[in-house]
């Protein structure tokens, strides 16, 4: 659970920064770095997800393979997966 909640956070962070990097300065170098980043952090959230107990019964499994937010959705549907602030 704990990998699926960093690779969650960082493929979300991940996107935010690529979507900011082409609203306004599209530097490449940005794009360069970011992308894979976020790219591998989609993988694993896939493959963290789809594992978790629970992940079948709750429909966490398919809400992982969205793009961007998927994790983040996948976290809120997983028994356990959110926290009291």
């Amino acid at each position: 659970m704990r990998v699926l909640r960093i690779a969650a956070g960082v493929e979300a962070a991940s996107l935010l920064a690529l979507l900011v990097n082409l609203l306004t300065t599209h530097t490449p170098a940005v794009s360069t770095l970011v992308g894979p980043l976020h790219g591998t952090a989609y993988l694993v959230t896939i493959a963290a997800a789809w594992p978790a107990p629970g992940a079948a019964a709750s429909g966490a499994r398919w809400l992982a393979i969205v793009p961007g937010v998927g994790g983040l959705l996948a976290l809120r549907r997983l028994p356990g997966g959110r926290q009291a602030a």
